[in-house]
């Protein structure tokens, strides 16, 4: 069982990936009047997000949380952990703001719905893009040895 485990940040960073894609997308559609269209992306990106915050919870409680390499260098651990704690400040925040969002867009009030998301979408997108930094300079560019 711990070897599918082991392989949840990749899955991870795959999923923070769509999640990106999917909001990308999503802003895309709004701006281009596509009412349903969006409404369907938005949810289906929050579902990624959902999935992915299940997983990364499976994966912090079997092995806790992973220490960036201190023979990395200053720079990198500076800019790691500067990263790290915008993105993990901002992520504390996004289901919230996604929640309240979301509910307000199916319920049709487009008024608090637009004015939520003038904040939502850019700390989600955010959220989304340092997530997959985070791995790559934990799992991809410093490995632990």
């Amino acid at each position: 069982m711990e070897a599918w485990l082991r392989l949840l940040p990749h899955a991870n960073a795959g999923l923070n990936s769509l999640a990106t894609v999917l909001l990308i997308v999503g802003i895309v559609l709004i701006k281009q009047r596509r009412e349903v269209a969006h409404k369907w992306t938005m949810i289906g990106c929050f579902g990624v997000s959902t999935v992915f915050l299940a997983s990364y919870l499976v994966h912090k409680a079997a092995f806790g949380t992973t220490a960036f390499p201190s023979d990395a260098g200053t720079l990198p651990r500076i800019i790691y952990y500067t990263v790290l704690l915008t993105h993990s400040l901002l992520a504390a925040t996004v289901p919230f703001l996604a929640v309240t969002t979301i509910y307000f867009g199916l319920r049709d009030w487009r008024v608090a719905h637009r004015k939520l998301a003038k904040w939502t979408f850019p700390i989600w997108l955010y959220v989304s893009v340092t997530g997959v930094v985070v791995y790559l300079m934990l799992y991809q560019l410093y490995p632990a040895h």
